[in-house]
């Protein structure tokens, strides 16, 4: 960890945040992972310290009662939870996403009243795009809102989503008539408040249940059923005026979700190269250590150089975002080279543990297990392609 994954440039603030981050993760994440992983059991007492530290409020405005701080401070943030356990920066990243959206495009009202209770936890944020038919085709989707007098009614069923029942408001893409000649052009975000918790947590509007996952676990995931649930229009995201610019701002969103991942991705194979070069190191055979065979050395050498790469395309990434350029083309490279080193980095950690890398006793087995999420979560590796050639083709059209 002392050598892997520098950032030049930082200011003494974020430097401070950092230490504190990481010593908050070595001493009250990694020792607790493992059995809280193992029950699904959702993790109270780190999510009470996550906010004792702010890091709810981590990017809001300081006239809003947060720390102000940058999207790359936000993602070596992300990265630093995300080595101690995956889903603990689950916790924070759609909270984060939703954040964004309302200090980006919210209206005056949204800001002044969801912003200071979010900057301190006590209103946590859920992001809602996908649904049971559709992962990375958005404009299939089949959830809409109709207007009625001077209320919307929304119906549909959303699916996947992180923080779904823990949330008390959800930023949630739905079709609306808006009669704009592009299917994205009649999509509107809505911000739905409800209670947190399981059932019907607001009227019309059901979280059914937890999903069962093979990793990212502890951290709740969900789908939600909108049945006839009213809102007035002051419910759209940046006022009635924005309806039909839903899609436009979750994109937005997803450009620093996709930096999140990538941090995200990081993190765990900082931590696989951790856990494998002490293994590395302790375990001999044939009279010396891993480490010393040279089909061992080089996995490690591969394995630092992937990560070394991955963490710098993704500081690029998050300081174009903080520049105020548009980064969907370095996020979307970010995303992807992060999620497919961190696959690579956490097998060959696993291999390097051998038989011992396959029993639940050992870290490496959970990672094993929540490394493919970062595959697909917020867009594949595929769509990231798609993204990165469309933009580069404009880039460089004859």
């Amino acid at each position: 960890m002392a050598r892997l994954a520098q950032t030049p440039g930082l200011t003494d603030v974020q430097r401070s945040i950092l230490e504190t981050v990481r010593e908050f993760a070595d001493k009250e994440i990694i020792p607790h992972a493992q059995r809280l992983e193992h029950a699904d059991e959702y993790p109270t007492d780190i999510l009470d310290g996550m906010r004792e530290m702010g890091l709810f409020g981590l990017t809001i405005d300081e006239e809003y009662g947060g720390l102000g701080e940058s999207l790359l401070t936000y993602a070596l943030v992300v990265e630093e939870l995300s080595r101690g356990w995956m889903s603990i920066s689950g916790i924070v990243n759609t909270h984060f996403i939703v954040a964004y959206l309302i200090s980006q495009h919210g209206s005056a009202e949204q800001k002044a009243r969801l912003l200071p209770r979010m900057a301190t936890g006590e209103v946590r944020g859920a992001f809602s795009m996908s649904e049971p038919g559709c992962g990375s085709d958005v404009a299939a989707i089949g959830s809409r809102a109709v207007r009625a007098g001077d209320s919307y009614v929304l119906n549909g069923q959303k699916m996947w989503l992180t923080n779904g029942a823990y949330s008390s408001v959800v930023a949630t893409l739905v079709k609306t008539d808006t009669g704009a000649d592009s299917v994205y052009g009649n999509m509107s975000t809505f911000l739905l408040e409800k209670e947190p918790g399981f059932g019907e947590t607001a009227p019309g509007l059901t979280i059914p249940g937890k999903i069962d996952k093979m990793g990212y676990k502890g951290v709740e995931t969900t789908e939600m059923v909108l049945d006839g649930v009213t809102v007035p229009a002051s419910a759209v995201l940046g006022g009635e005026e924005k309806v039909g610019r839903g899609f436009y701002q979750m994109m937005d969103g997803i450009e620093v979700g996709r930096v999140n991942v990538a941090a995200r991705a990081c993190g765990i194979s900082i931590r696989a190269f951790e856990l494998a070069v002490a293994y590395a190191q302790q375990r001999r055979t044939f009279g010396q250590p891993l480490a010393k065979h040279q089909a061992v050395a080089f996995k490690l050498a591969e394995m630092g150089t992937k990560i070394e790469a991955a963490h710098a395309l993704m500081v690029n990434a998050a300081r174009l975002k903080d520049a105020g350029q548009r980064n969907d083309v370095e996020a979307g490279m970010a995303k992807l080279l992060a999620s497919e080193y961190c696959a690579e980095v956490v097998q060959e950690a696993f291999r390097i543990h051998g038989g011992y890398g396959y029993s639940k006793e050992y870290e490496i087995e959970r990672l094993m297990r929540e490394a493919p999420f970062l595959l697909i979560g917020e867009g594949t590796s595929e769509i990231q392609k798609t993204i990165i050639s469309r933009g580069l083709l404009k880039e460089y059209k004859l």
